[in-house]
């Protein structure tokens, strides 16, 4: 008979077991009480957008649109993509819902799952969990150094100091077309040394080399122009604005000529916030090699920028607009390896409610509930026929007291509270139960 396979999760997709939730309530938490304090709305739009929105956008040239997106076609013929990134469909629905008419800017924050079929690593699935902002119909500097700020305050509420943030300017339609002509007449003289992708980018998306992670095109791109030396006054004066903001809330920035990001839509700032080469790790041996310190030295933790004309591309009016992306796996990841500790918010119970029979387990299950109510944490263990088995968890727990109640008890409307160290029981009536624990709760 042939052995049945063992049943898995799909490659790049995982479980968030119960042991996981800590970290990810408080993060969540850490989020939304930020956000709502600088004024940010929350938004949920669909796992899946048309397929069309991401190709017009984040470009066919990147590794997400031609590599990377999960695609189908529906029985009615639509092609449709689990979103890869979330930006373009806030985006979407910042045109669909007429939010132009809204009081300006209009700052919107979203969570939930993105989809890229990518290399799985430490911190990095093919399903995903990204949260991230945007600020729509503001063009001044100051939102673009709103958002930076507000993405370095949330990690260093997660408890992170060791952070860099890496910020370049990639101009605009002006200013960016003369670079790329620079960057190209440069690249012609190198193209032995670059890697066979990048010999392709410099046809179709010359930008994607700046972005390329192989030793022999870093080589090469250290002697590259650089795209600050051929910004425009405006591009200028806008990038110089940011820096100062920064200056002025003491970020801890470096200039990063070379950073373009991965998605066409960007304009202007680009940024990234990256644990520094200095940052201690605490990784056990035993888990070195699947995500060891090589991994989080230099990890980036947030992404983004400014997009000013992605709400124009797809179909809006010109709209100005900045934002960024946290994956949070790769930061949940990154706070485990440097021992970052969070509050386990998880209430301790403080009685036990063990219960022989039926008729007792379901006056115990109405009276699990009154404590609730009350305000008194319990824990019990309804399946379970033993008391000597349910005071057993009990002293595991370590409750101060539990509550039995067995047929007799069900019938008298009485209950039995033990007191847990010294084994002293009395019996008190099931209508008092209550007053008599919190009385005893508070000697």
């Amino acid at each position: 008979m042939a052995k049945l396979k063992s049943v898995q999760s799909v490659r790049g997709m995982h479980d968030i077991l119960p042991e996981d939730q800590t970290h990810w309530k408080f993060v969540y938490k850490k989020a939304s009480v930020l956000l709502d304090d600088y004024g940010f709305g929350k938004i949920d739009t669909p796992i899946v957008e048309s397929s069309g929105l991401f190709l017009r956008s984040v470009g066919e040239e990147t590794d997400i649109v031609s590599k990377e997106m999960y695609s189908f076609k529906t029985r009615g013929g639509d092609e449709l993509s689990l979103r890869p990134e979330n930006t373009v469909g806030v985006a979407r629905a910042y045109i669909e819902h007429g939010m132009s008419s809204w009081p300006h800017p209009v700052k919107l924050w979203y969570w939930g799952p993105m989809f890229r079929h990518d290399q799985p690593q430490a911190g990095r699935y093919r399903q995903f969990y990204q949260f991230g902002t945007e600020i729509f119909g503001d063009d001044n500097p100051a939102a673009d150094a709103e958002s930076i700020f507000v993405a370095l305050t949330f990690l260093e509420s997660l408890g992170f100091k060791n952070l860099t943030l890496k910020i370049n300017s990639l101009g605009d339609s002006n200013c960016r077309p003369r670079y790329l002509k620079v960057l190209k007449e440069f690249l012609k003289s190198k193209t032995k040394q670059l890697c066979a992708p990048c010999k392709i980018r410099v046809k179709e998306n010359i930008l994607r080399v700046l972005d390329c992670k192989e030793e022999s095109c870093q080589n090469v791109i250290k002697e590259a122009p650089q795209m600050i030396d051929h910004l425009d006054e405006n591009c200028r004066s806008h990038f110089k604005k940011v820096i100062e903001f920064l200056d002025e809330v003491k970020a801890p920035y470096m200039l990063d000529p070379f950073l373009v990001r991965g998605l066409d839509y960007y304009s202007h700032t680009v940024f990234e916030i990256v644990l520094d080469e200095t940052a201690k790790t605490v990784v056990p041996e035993n888990e070195k090699t699947a995500s060891g310190e090589a991994v989080f030295k230099g990890l980036t933790l947030v992404g983004g920028g400014r997009y000013d004309g992605l709400v124009s591309l797809l179909g809006g009016a010109k709209t100005p607009a900045v934002g960024w992306s946290a994956g949070i796996e790769r930061i949940i990841l990154a706070m485990k390896t440097l021992g970052l500790k969070v509050p386990d918010t998880k209430q301790q119970p403080r009685i036990f409610l063990a219960q022989l029979g039926d008729f007792a387990k379901r006056k115990s299950l109405v009276l699990f509930e009154d404590f609730r109510k009350a305000g008194i944490s319990a824990s019990t263990s309804l399946g379970r026929d033993s008391i000597k088995a349910q005071l057993r968890i009990a002293n595991r727990l370590r409750v101060k007291f539990a509550v039995i109640i067995g047929h007799k008890e069900a019938l008298d409307k009485t209950a039995i509270l033990r007191e847990m160290d010294s084994g002293i029981q009395e019996i008190i009536p099931m209508d008092s139960i209550i007053e008599s624990v919190k009385k005893r709760l508070k000697g």
